[in-house]
Order: C-alpha cells, then sequence, then structure tokens
C-alpha cells in the first residue's frame, strides 16, 4: 500500500481527492493539506511515496514545491490548467490529471504510481539479496549454494547441480533429481559465486557443472540429463581447452 498526501488550495478539490484515495485499496492518506508550505514542513520530519499535488497554488506553487525536494517521492499533479503539463512531466511526475478528472483517471494514474514502486521494490530487494547470498556463499565450503526462492532461503547441494539458465532477471536451476529452481539472481553473480573448477559459464545465459557433460561438439554441450545446451561464440575457445584437459 502506497502511503500519500494530498494538497490543494481549494476545499472541494481537495475533497474530490481525499474521497479518491479512500476508495482505492492501494492507497493511505497519511495527511492532507490546504497549501505546500504547511506540507514542506511536515515532510521535514514525516515520509510518503507518492504526493499528490495542485500546481496553481498561492505562496507556493506545486511546482516548485516539487523542486525543492531532495530524493522526493513519486508526484502526481492535479490542476485546471492544461499549460502546466510540460513543466509537470519535466519534473518526472507519475502522472498529470487535468481537472475535473474522473475515478477511472485517478485510478489509471495510482495504477502507473503502483507499478512502479513495485519495480523498485523489486530491485532493492534483489539488490540485497543478491549481496546476502554472496556473503552467505563467501563463507561456505562450497559443498552448497544459498539460494532465496518461494520465499524461503534453501541449501542446494552443488553436486546436484546439472546446469543453470538465465531468464532476465532470474536464473533457473537444473538439478539432477529433475526438479528445477527459480531464484531471483543475475548469472554473472552466480558465476562468481560458483567454483570455477567445476562450474563454467559456456554461454551468456548458460553454465554448465562440468562434471555432468557427456559430450561436445563446437556448437553444443551434451548433459547427463539427455539435454545439451549451445556454446557460445565468446566461449568457445575456453571452453575448448578446458575439454581437451579435463575429457
Amino acid at each position: 500500500m502506497l502511503r500519500c498526501i494530498a494538497i490543494d488550495d481549494e476545499p472541494l478539490a481537495l475533497r474530490q481527492i481525499k474521497n479518491y484515495i479512500e476508495r482505492n485499496s492501494q492507497l493511505s492518506l497519511a495527511e492532507s493539506f490546504s497549501n505546500a508550505i504547511d506540507a514542506q514542513e511536515w515532510l521535514a520530519s514525516n515520509s510518503v511515496d507518492l504526493i499528490f499535488v495542485d500546481i496553481n497554488m498561492p505562496e507556493l506553487s506545486g511546482v516548485d514545491f516539487v523542486r525543492s525536494l531532495e530524493n522526493g517521492p513519486m508526484v502526481i499533479f492535479t490542476t485546471a490548467y492544461s499549460e502546466y503539463a510540460v513543466e509537470g512531466f519535466r519534473l518526472e511526475a507519475i502522472d498529470y490529471l487535468l481537472k475535473p478528472f474522473s475515478y477511472g483517471d485517478f485510478e489509471h494514474a495510482v495504477n502507473r504510481a503502483a507499478s512502479l514502486f513495485e519495480l523498485v521494490q523489486l530491485k532493492e530487494h534483489k539488490s540485497v539479496t543478491e549481496q546476502s547470498v554472496e556473503e552467505e556463499n563467501a563463507t561456505s565450503n562450497k559443498e552448497f549454494i544459498s539460494i532465496r526462492a518461494d520465499h524461503k532461503t534453501s541449501l542446494i547441494r552443488l553436486s546436484n547441480i546439472i546446469y543453470m539458465e538465465s531468464e532476465g532477471e532470474y536464473v533457473r536451476m537444473y538439478l539432477s533429481d529433475g526438479t528445477k529452481i527459480v531464484t531471483l539472481f543475475r548469472l554473472k553473480n552466480m558465476e562468481n559465486t560458483l567454483p570455477s573448477s567445476t562450474f563454467m559459464r559456456i554461454h551468456r545465459s548458460y553454465i554448465v557443472n562440468l562434471d555432468y557433460v557427456t559430450g561436445y561438439t563446437k556448437g553444443r554441450v551434451f548433459l547427463s540429463n539427455n539435454e545439451y545446451v549451445p556454446i557460445g561464440e565468446n566461449y568457445k575457445e575456453t571452453f575448448m581447452a578446458v575439454a581437451r584437459e579435463r575429457f
């Protein structure tokens, strides 16, 4: 749920935005203000995820208010003047609601903010997760690797991993018992974590356990689970050199 505030010098407009916020299950209204100066003072000791702010206000405009925020939260501008739209988007506002706007327009803007917030949270969690896992694995004896998947931390025996496949922000592990595990992790970070004596990256999307290699050609590596994975052009020479020594 996004914690938010609303700022508008028009009582009816402020009442409407407050009602819309209360109707939306993705939002929690922390406070409302009739001017930006009071909001500015309140934010000095409080934090929110999202601000709904009118642009054309006396004393301190919504634009100047947003400019004054350091590392500020997401912003959705509300105004009756369409000429402010360009300036609003220059300040990287999530959306620009032109009064009078419907609840549908409001909901669309909120959905955009919620999606961005979820993406940022995921990236932050991903960064912390990778750092934590790398620290854990750096102190291990490399018999197991610690990964987070399905809302828990699991210890996977390295000798049970046949190969790994990159799927964007995730890595899919193929295990000797036929199971597959997906974890939020970059393949590059996984490569740095695994012992190079056993695991080798042979493609930008694949790492294989050399103990499970049953054969190879110049373009493929065959594995003991009757599967094969491609060898990338940039990895071919290194793999062939290791293969000649190992097999």
